[in-house]
């Protein structure tokens, strides 16, 4: 059994992106590009997980991912 008081407590941080509304906006690899960007603007950093949620549109599905990571020095 794992001893609770001795956990280590951190904060991991997010962000979230999606294409622009309109034509283009079910584009996964088009998306996955952008979020490929965003992460290399962070700097360094570790990337624990990556989520994708679609949204469910009149026009088409909107798919869009969080990133949860943190600095390679935390």
């Amino acid at each position: 059994m794992r001893d609770h008081q001795h956990m280590e407590s951190w904060t991991i941080k997010h962000f979230s992106q999606a294409n622009p509304e309109g034509a283009g906006q079910a584009d996964l690899p088009a998306l996955l590009r952008r979020v490929a960007d965003s992460i290399e603007n962070l700097g360094p950093v570790e990337v624990q997980d990556l989520v994708m949620h679609t949204e469910i549109t009149a026009d088409d599905d909107r798919p869009s991912l969080t990133v949860y990571y943190h600095g390679a020095e935390d």
